[in-house]
């Protein structure tokens, strides 16, 4: 399969949209961030000394999805629609999940902006914890599901 965001001589690009006609397209991603049992309990408590961690996680993924088209070199600039971040804990990590949507009217895919919140969102997480503990792990950063556009609707295999 050829690579669209490489030319004829393998240079990259930004592929050309113009043609394409506009849908409404829909990303889904997800992320974990792992903690130890005190970390976890310190955010489940709202004990963190930074603040209410799961809210501007939240907030930074939405933030962060909106500019996803100056972070990301090839990716186009989008007037997103929706973005929703969810930050929940997760009592069998011990840690936090977190799940954001993405959706627009346009010529292409919302999957980077989805990406883009779940990982920006992640790492607030981590950078509002780490004094309690510097091995979190941040993983399982991936795209769930994704609709429209002319290769169609597509699911994760095994979600």
């Amino acid at each position: 399969m050829k690579l669209s965001h490489l030319d004829e001589a393998g240079r990259a690009r930004m592929v050309d949209v113009a043609g394409k006609p506009e849908t409404e397209r829909t990303a889904v991603a997800e992320g974990l961030v792992r903690m130890s049992r005190k970390a976890f309990e310190q955010v489940a408590g709202h004990a963190v000394a930074k603040g209410d961690v799961l809210a501007v996680a939240e907030v930074a993924g939405v933030m962060a999805a909106k500019r996803t088209g100056e972070l990301i070199p090839l990716c186009h600039p989008l007037g997103l629609d929706l973005v929703t971040v969810e930050a929940r804990l997760v009592p069998d990590l011990p840690g936090v999940g977190v799940t954001a949507t993405a959706k627009v009217t346009g010529r292409t895919g919302v999957e980077m902006e989805a990406l883009t919140a779940v990982s920006v969102a992640c790492l607030t997480i981590y950078d509002m914890v780490k004094a309690v503990d510097r091995e979190m792990v941040i993983e399982g950063v991936q795209l769930i599901s994704k609709t429209g556009g002319t290769r169609g609707d597509w699911r994760r295999s095994d979600s």
